[in-house]
């Protein structure tokens, strides 16, 4: 399957949004501890630290569609500064009190003008975004990274994804997602979903002849982010 459900009924919006309660509780427990000095670490988000991706995150917990528009309107539909102004809103005085507002809205079901299976790609993306530059490993369930991977495979409407897979064919080697047709991309869910989504980062963990292909179309990926054969 590649496209997204457009309108997912009630139960499987509350089944999704348990999926975004557990992956937030999850970096947020992750997140616990961590030495202040960490907390700047470029993410692997262009431009942002691991802290202020995750006030990004606590921003968009917070966010209804009322609160979305009238930032859009405040910033002249410029969407960019719309995501810079709410990401300060939330990063407050120190690490400590994003890590808090993060864990204030852990269960929030606020949300943007968004389907809610964005919400729990944001989550997954911006967490490994976070996760990975720190060194964290997080063990994601199978059926929620497979979710995720299709919602993305189907849609631009967050990030550029079904774009930037268009003529390469995706297959996971540990679940079954699968999309596409062409040059061979294969590799855990996770990762493909991750360099669908413009993470070069993970292009090492992917093999076939469409991987220089797909990171060719992922911004600034470096040579050492090429597979190793």
């Amino acid at each position: 399957m590649t496209e997204p459900e457009a309108k997912p009924g009630r139960r499987d919006r509350a089944d999704v949004w348990a999926l975004v309660h557990a992956e937030r509780a999850a970096l947020a427990a992750d997140l616990t501890g961590l030495a202040a000095d960490r907390w700047t670490t470029p993410s692997l988000c262009t431009g942002l630290t691991v802290r202020e991706v995750l006030a990004h995150l606590a921003a968009a917990a917070s966010l209804n569609p009322v609160r979305w528009m009238l930032g859009v309107l405040r910033c002249r539909f410029d969407f960019d500064r719309q995501v810079t102004m709410r990401l300060a809103e939330q990063l407050g005085r120190s690490p400590d009190d994003t890590l808090d507002r993060f864990r204030r809205v852990i269960h929030s079901t606020t949300k943007p003008p968004l389907p809610v299976l964005a919400m729990l790609g944001e989550q997954i993306v911006h967490g490994e975004d976070i996760r990975r530059p720190l060194g964290i490993r997080h063990p994601y369930p199978i059926d929620t990274l497979t979710r995720v991977a299709e919602y993305f495979a189907g849609s631009d409407l967050t990030v550029l994804a079904k774009g930037r897979i268009g003529g390469l064919r995706l297959v996971a080697d540990d679940g079954p997602f699968a999309t596409g047709s062409g040059a061979l991309v294969s590799g855990p869910t996770l990762a493909l979903t991750m360099a669908m989504t413009g993470r070069g980062a993970y292009g090492g963990d992917l093999t076939g002849d469409g991987v220089t292909i797909l990171l060719d179309r992922c911004p600034g990926a470096r040579p050492d982010d090429r597979p190793n054969s």
